[in-house]
């Protein structure tokens, strides 16, 4: 009697077959997600192109960049403590972001920020309109605020949805200082214009924009293709990381962040020191991190600025409308993306020369650094100013 031979893996075999697979899974995995890394990272990149091309169009069309702190303003209504602060006006609290919005295929936003806007939209009422250009950019209720814009996140941050209104990852360049860059050149107190202040900002504010100030390329004269114009920022995830929630307990001058750019790192957790320490102060409002408000001209959400290298805490001499030590910083491995004034899209590392953080920086009446001076931050200083006329290397 013929026998016959059933085929079939032996289960000795079938395990290897297994552990054979599981392997190369192993193996290709960190090759999948580095793939996908990378994709997001260059989607992240072209955003930033697409930046520097709508504010090179807004040049071309009004011979200026668009201004951080634009907006309406009324002496008349000061501020309450309500949705509807500041009646009839913004405060000039707008960032350049809204200006470029109709550069970047945003027109129908545009339309709706640029006219008044009917609250219930419901035209027999009255009494119920917001002013073109809108409220208070604090105002969740006006829908242009609260907008997530695709082009304004990096693929790279997963924070979405509240507490934050519109987020963004994209933030202008104010320079190397802190010393009044989140006034600018305009100051209002007392019913009555402090023009005394501009000598403080012209002093600190050295940076491609400036707050409340008609900005324009032929102001860099240390070249455009030398100058970082708008820089990458990360949002926050509702955790203690210390690039996006504020450090608040430091001060100013001497001791505080105006005399040394490191004066949070003591306040970092030793254990994750990407994470603030338990027990330090930290701004507390829901909406006031970093990236929270799109709409918004404060340095928390809308500015970068050059005194330290990528990713460095997040450190304020007071509040969430003061200003501070607010490096660009990137969920990307290594470093940051940098928009520069010539439209070319750059990736500086942590790595990148920094001179000595725990320097003041540039403002007037310093004997260290006066009005003038070159950069204490080494090259990452240089890049961030617009006209002190340091000699930068590729970088």
């Amino acid at each position: 009697m013929k026998r016959t031979e059933r085929s079939g893996f032996t289960l000795v075999e079938l395990l290897v077959v297994i552990a054979i697979i599981g392997v190369l899974v192993g193996l290709l995995l960190p090759a999948v997600q580095a793939a996908r890394e990378a994709a997001r990272r260059m989607s992240c990149s072209n955003n930033f192109k697409q930046l520097g091309l709508a504010m090179h169009n807004y040049h071309s069309a009004y011979n200026q960049l668009p201004v951080q702190g634009s907006g309406t303003f009324r002496p008349d209504t000061q501020a309450g403590s309500g949705p509807n602060d500041f009646p009839g006006h913004n405060q000039r609290s707008l960032s350049a972001l809204v200006g470029l919005t109709p550069f970047f295929e945003q027109q129908g936003l545009w339309e709706t920020i640029s006219n008044p806007y009917d609250k219930d939209q419901d035209p027999s009422t009255t009494g119920d309109v917001w002013q073109a250009m809108g409220p208070g950019t604090w105002v969740r209720e006006f829908p242009p605020w609260a907008t997530d814009i695709a082009m304004l996140r990096c693929p790279s941050d997963p924070g979405r949805g509240l507490p934050a209104l519109g987020r963004t990852n994209y933030g202008v360049n104010v320079g190397d200082a802190i010393h009044y860059t989140e006034w600018g050149y305009w100051r209002f107190g007392n019913n009555a214009w402090l023009q005394d202040q501009l000598a403080n900002a012209k002093a600190g504010c050295r940076g491609f924009f400036v707050q409340r100030h008609h900005c324009k390329f032929r102001d860099v004269l240390d070249g455009l293709s030398n100058t970082i114009a708008m820089g990458e920022m990360v949002t926050d995830l509702g955790d203690r990381d210390s690039r996006t929630h504020i450090n608040i307990n430091n001060g100013w001058f001497p001791d505080g962040v105006r005399g040394h750019a490191n004066v949070c790192d003591d306040d970092l957790d030793p254990q994750r020191p990407q994470f603030w320490a338990n027990g330090v102060t930290l701004e507390g409002g829901d909406t006031r991190r970093r990236g929270f408000r799109w709409a918004n001209s404060n340095i928390a959400f809308t500015c970068v600025n050059f005194m330290r290298s990528p990713n460095a805490p997040l450190c304020f001499g007071g509040g969430w409308s003061s200003t501070g030590q607010a490096s660009v910083a990137s969920r990307h491995q290594g470093g940051a993306h940098v928009l520069m004034g010539d439209g070319a899209v750059k990736f500086i590392t942590d790595s990148i020369e920094a001179g000595d953080p725990n320097d003041s920086s540039v403002f007037n009446g310093s004997t260290a650094h006066p009005a003038g001076s070159e950069s204490p931050y080494g090259l990452i200083g240089a890049l961030g100013t617009r006209a002190s006329r340091e000699i930068t290397e590729e970088f």
